[in-house]
């Protein structure tokens, strides 16, 4: 049952032994201040090595790419120490994890920057509320970063790449998708430059490129990765025409040979983000040759019949994630579907409640039915 999923993948020098893989997912559990992880942090990863590939939480490459309450951080030292225990517990347990790198860009709050401005490709405020440390704010006008700025940004996601190799990861993916930096860059509702950052989908996918390369630089295209969001609104930030601005994006991971690409494509019928723009997946597929990695509200069924067919190479999965460490054993012996259902209200919270405490289907056995007690 399922075999197309349990066989091996090579993400150019990451080998994985299935194609089942867990999604980046924010958990805000690392140590505060200084956004370091923890030993419940360890834990927590060390569950889900079963998966083929872990991608890290979205880990912030700088004080002024996080606002986040208690999201970990990888520019400081003692950051890098605190991902070595994990990274250390998730190969001894026989996974692989790559660490994602984040700059949320205009999604950072004045609040986490000393009253100073988020910035952004251009000057624009998204949509809704941030997350402080205080509770939910509006969010606030972000300031465009001026041209002989953006090679300062390129050279932070440099130094926390090089981090993220010292603290014993496989590789890195880069964030790209979900309206945060990168993206912002990308698309043309919040990208309103003049320069050579703005204007055609070339020039959109110029700050991916730099950025990519930087990472290459410290790790070979062979360990990089990226994960983009080709379709439909995502915080504020959408495109106009999505086919012209994403085929320029996988002409840019074509051209520097990534290992991976992951795509987050809700339908009309996501939990998160549904939209009825069509997905770009297929016109990606044609443009980029690597592993193609899709997500988003997939059951096992559907990632088997998509990984079959080759219109991917592997599926990650966020949320069946958080309450089924075991995730792959589970599909692999035929297990009902996700069996412990995750509760919202724990994803965000500080402590060990539904984050390490979801039992194991080994665990549960003879005890049909059983859930955790953070899902009560």
């Amino acid at each position: 049952m399922h075999d197309s999923l349990f066989q091996p993948l090579d993400l150019g020098s990451i080998s994985t032994k299935n194609r089942i893989y867990m999604a980046p997912l924010t958990r805000g559990r690392s140590t505060q201040p200084g956004s370091i992880p923890n030993d419940m942090m360890v834990e927590y990863y060390r569950q889900r090595a079963g998966s083929g590939l872990i991608i890290s939480e979205a880990t912030g490459i700088s004080v002024e790419g996080l606002g986040w309450p208690a999201a970990p951080g990888i520019w400081s030292e003692e950051q890098t120490e605190g991902w070595k225990p994990v990274t250390k517990a998730v190969h001894e347990a026989g996974g692989a994890i790559v660490l994602q790198l984040w700059h949320m860009g205009r999604l950072v709050h004045p609040d986490f920057l000393g009253g100073e401005p988020g910035v952004s490709a251009s000057a624009t405020t998204a949509p809704d509320h941030a997350h402080t440390r205080e509770g939910r704010k509006p969010h606030q006008q972000a300031r465009a970063l001026e041209t002989d700025e953006v090679a300062r940004v390129v050279d932070d996601y440099r130094k926390a790449a090089a981090n993220a190799k010292a603290a014993g990861f496989d590789g890195v993916q880069l964030h790209g998708a979900n309206g945060y930096l990168v993206d912002q860059f990308l698309r043309d509702s919040t990208n309103l430059r003049e320069d050579r950052y703005g204007g055609s989908p070339e020039n959109r996918a110029r700050f991916l490129r730099e950025v990519l390369e930087a990472l290459i630089g410290e790790w070979g295209a062979d360990r990089v990765g990226v994960r983009l969001s080709p379709n439909g609104e995502t915080q504020g930030c959408d495109d106009s025409n999505p086919a012209a601005t994403f085929g320029a994006a996988a002409r840019v991971c074509e051209d520097l040979k990534l290992a991976f690409l992951e795509l987050r494509e809700p339908g009309p019928d996501g939990t998160f983000g549904a939209t009825d723009v069509p997905k770009q997946s297929p016109m990606i597929r044609e443009i980029y040759s690597g592993p193609l990695i899709l997500n988003s509200d997939y059951t096992a069924e559907e990632a088997e019949a998509d990984v079959a067919s080759g219109k991917c190479d592997a599926v990650s999965f966020g949320r069946p994630y958080i309450s089924n460490p075991d995730l792959a054993e589970r599909i692999r012996a035929g297990a009902e579907w996700a069996p412990n259902k995750d509760a919202p209200k724990s994803w965000y919270l500080p402590g060990p409640e539904g984050y390490i405490d979801y039992p194991t289907m080994e665990q549960q056995s003879g005890q049909p039915g059983a859930m955790p007690a953070a899902a009560g």
